[in-house]
């Protein structure tokens, strides 16, 4: 024992003062420890006066990182001070070990480090299974509780702020982040994604001189509210993201040309008469049909209607019915006419998009909302499983979707497959408007990619004037009402990158907590992990 006690005298009080090591007991599973403080005079937490003057002691035992694998258990005796200072409400107080204990402390500081790092690290359950397996057993709600008693990180005033939203509750409850872009550490968490929170925020801080940003109006708004004197910069990454979306609109406009011009028919085919309401096939129509037979055949063979209405368990008055007509279509009256419906006025323009290749009907009932169809989707799909999907497919390959051809026309013609090259310029040479798109495109790639933010306005008027191009004219009017921010960011070398890496990494951070991930408890991960 004599000659393991050194050691672990070293391990266990390297880093703490004023503390005389009694005893060390060894046993199976358990190192006992007995020691004591050696201060003379402590201070007072309540009115900082320190004391000499002892009222008693006591045993604390608070637990310690294990050893050799074995449980460490600190026996210390403590001494309880009287406060000289008369004025003072507290009368007694117990002295502190610095680095050792805390008031109300179970834990040596050192355990108690080690654990906050893994709850900030792995939150609540799998930060207990990590805590277990090297030897200090904790609750998963001990280890959040430690992690929301942590105190405020000291944070230096930033020059350059990257802000945007991250969701709480996605589609419902929004926040704001905002990162130091410079040395890319968050800098604090916002409960709402509000103007007015924010300007508040950038008013406190006058040193801000750069803010990076999407063009959200509210972060617009609170940004020139809060921050007059800094430098808007709208992100590279959302402009070319918003101009994809534009792209894709207009390609989806001029769908009609991504499918080359089917030759004329040598002799027009003529379409084939029905001669029944219901075609050949339809169940109610067949049942009909077979009811109808055999009721007229019964009576040929002399049965009376009562005597037919009895074999076939049918009412006489059906029967009646049935014997009245010469044939089955007469029956086909009421429910069994096709009556007009709101579908009626959209269903050319449905035949017509299932002949250019499109089979979805979601996005069929999508596009004849637009038209002011005002009914639900079941209609849609109904017609389209009982009376499209009978009609045949033009004969030829399947045309490129609109998303695919928008792709084609953002992506750098030397990255291009030689397939898609081919599809592409094929695709072009059927549509001069999609023509123009691709030449307003890859003029605004140049820009972005060389950082020539100054050609902005006159791109603005050539994209303005393209009016068979409405989303690419509408994208160039919101980049008008944003100018000086969106000619900032494609001249600057900032950009929001690092603030939407933490934006993944909140998610990520969130998932972790498996429902506990309220906002002081998620401000505080982001903050200190």
């Amino acid at each position: 024992m004599d000659e393991v006690r050194p050691q672990l005298e070293e391990l266990l009080f390297s880093s703490v003062e004023d503390v005389v090591v009694e005893s060390v007991e060894l046993t199976d599973t358990v190192v006992r420890v007995e020691a004591q403080s050696t201060v003379r005079q402590a201070a007072c937490p309540e009115c900082g006066c320190r004391s000499s003057r002892i009222h008693g002691s006591y045993l604390r035992f608070p637990r310690d990182l294990p050893t050799a694998g074995k449980f460490v258990v600190v026996s210390l005796r403590v001494r309880r001070f009287v406060c000289a200072e008369e004025s003072c409400p507290r009368r007694t107080f117990v002295e502190q070990v610095r680095g050792l204990t805390r008031r109300f402390g179970r834990r040596t500081e050192r355990l108690r480090s080690i654990l906050v790092s893994v709850g900030l690290a792995l939150a609540g359950r799998a930060g207990a299974r990590m805590a277990g397996t090297f030897g200090a057993p904790v609750s998963r709600n001990t280890l959040l509780r430690l992690v929301t008693s942590l105190p405020e990180p000291p944070v230096a005033a930033p020059r350059v702020v990257g802000v945007d939203e991250y969701a709480q509750r996605k589609g419902r409850i929004y926040g704001t982040v905002l990162v130091d872009v410079e040395t890319r550490r968050p800098i604090d968490l916002l409960p709402d994604r509000e103007a007015d929170t924010l300007a508040a925020w950038l008013a406190e801080r006058p040193g801000i001189e750069i803010i990076c940003r999407d063009r959200a109006p509210f972060f617009a708004d609170g940004a020139t509210r809060g921050a007059p004197q800094a430098r808007q910069v709208a992100d590279r990454w959302h402009l070319w993201h918003n101009l994809g979306e534009a792209a894709e609109k207009c390609v989806y406009r001029h769908r009609g040309c991504l499918r080359p011009m089917p030759a004329p028919p040598d002799e027009p085919q003529a379409e084939p008469t029905v001669s029944s309401p219901w075609p050949t096939g339809h169940r109610f129509a067949e049942r009909t049909r077979a009811k109808h037979a055999t009721v007229h055949a019964l009576l040929a063979a002399g049965h009376s209607k009562r005597s037919v209405a009895r074999q076939l368990g049918i009412g006489l008055n059906t029967i009646m019915c049935f014997s009245r007509a010469t044939t089955p279509e007469d029956l086909f009256t009421g429910q069994w006419q096709n009556r007009a419906t709101r579908l009626d006025d959209f269903k050319p323009y449905l035949d017509q998009r299932w002949q250019d290749g499109c089979t979805n009907a979601w996005k069929l009932w999508e596009e004849i909302c637009e038209q002011g169809y005002p009914d639900g989707y079941s209609s849609v799909r109904d017609y389209v499983r009982r009376t499209l999907r009978g009609k045949p497919q033009p004969i030829g390959p399947r045309p490129p979707s609109a998303r695919a051809v928008a792709r084609w026309i953002l992506t750098h013609p030397d990255a291009l497959t030689e397939r898609d090259r081919l599809q592409l310029k094929a695709v072009l040479a059927n549509c001069p408007e999609l023509t123009a798109l691709t030449e307003h495109v890859r003029s605004f790639a140049h820009m972005v990619t060389k950082l020539e933010g100054a050609r902005l306005p006159e791109w603005i008027e050539s994209a303005r004037a393209a009016t068979d191009l409405p989303s690419l004219n509408r994208f160039a009017q919101h980049l008008e009402r944003d100018l000086d921010a969106v000619i900032a960011g494609l001249t600057q070398p900032w950009n929001s990158g690092v603030v939407e890496g933490h934006v993944n990494r909140i998610k990520m951070l969130k998932r972790q907590k498996f429902g506990r991930a309220g906002f002081e408890l998620l401000r505080k991960r982001v903050l200190l992990a």
